[in-house]
């Protein structure tokens, strides 16, 4: 496997991201080394571990780092592989939602995270929520905002399938560009130039581009098997769940009621849908903030 790594110049001076890089060395079942970067800021007692998806990095996270980090929790933001500082297989073959799953929980099992608050948005969801299934006891509580865990049971969106079908035509894949699309809010030319930083040229955007045909549409996909098993364990989990969605994103409306539907943990909990994009870390920052810690606060650990 060929690793293609973005050099640190590109992320010097990015507009409000000023946090130390962190690098973890992670190895997968097939044998494969690679580096993947994470921001980890605080030393709270509570951890909380926030997921990007696509197309996007940790900068996603920069204006939630900080109150949270004020509020007393250790917040740990890693980089997917092929996102970011983290290494990036220069082949679109190999990148699979299994491997993305084994190397984030190579990660995860590497610091031996423990009593883990999960905030996860867009592919974060189909990842992170793989991991809580796997390892529930890592896990104290869940925030799900604008993602889901497809098992190909009902067919895709309309919505999904147009942004499917031009992730993979359009000619150059402007990260900066799709990230404004999923935002009601307009970014700065840093922002734009902050979330294009790690890909130098299409060689680096490898991932970016195979993420959008890794969703399982089809019921005989090996990952959407998987996921129904998933399913199974989530509507065990113990813990308390919130959903966090946006009134903007017409690939992940209505997933806030399938968790509330499905998942004991959301009885009772104060679920909002807040006024945003897709991105809704970057429309509403302040009150996601808000609500995670009340939300943390309201369900101490048991």
């Amino acid at each position: 496997m060929e690793l293609l790594r973005t050099p640190d110049s590109r992320f010097s001076d990015l507009a409000d991201y000023p946090f130390m890089p962190h690098y973890a060395e992670i190895a997968d079942p097939e044998g494969n080394h690679l580096r993947m970067h994470y921001v980890d800021e605080g030393k709270g007692s509570e951890t909380l571990l926030l997921l990007h998806g696509e197309p996007s990095w940790s900068y996603l996270y920069r204006h939630m780092i900080p109150p949270l980090v004020a509020a007393g929790y250790r917040v740990l933001a890693p980089d997917l592989v092929g996102f970011g500082r983290s290494d990036k297989p220069s082949q679109r073959s190999d990148y699979s939602y299994q491997r993305h799953f084994q190397w984030l929980q190579c990660w995860l099992e590497g610091l031996d995270l423990q009593g883990i608050t999960l905030f996860c948005q867009d592919w974060g969801g189909l990842l992170g929520l793989r991991l809580v299934a796997s390892q529930p006891g890592r896990f104290a509580r869940v925030v799900t905002a604008n993602t889901f865990l497809p098992t190909a049971e009902s067919p895709p969106g309309e919505a999904f399938l147009q942004w499917r079908q031009f992730s993979q035509e359009v000619h150059c894949f402007e990260v900066g560009e799709m990230v404004q699309m999923g935002c009601t809010r307009a970014l700065t030319a840093q922002e734009l130039a902050a979330y294009d930083a790690p890909f130098l040229n299409e060689s680096y955007k490898q991932a970016a581009r195979q993420f959008p045909v890794l969703v399982p549409v089809e019921t005989n996909d090996s990952q959407a098997m998987v996921n129904r098993d998933a399913w199974k364990q989530l509507e065990q989990f113990p813990g308390a769940w919130l959903t966090l969605f946006s009134d903007g994103d017409p690939i992940t409306a209505g997933g806030d009621k399938v968790f509330q539907q499905r998942i004991p943990g959301c009885q009772g909990q104060p679920h909002r849908l807040m006024s945003g994009g897709h991105f809704l870390q970057e429309d509403c920052s302040d009150a996601l903030c808000s609500a995670i810690i009340d939300f943390i606060e309201q369900n101490p650990k048991s």
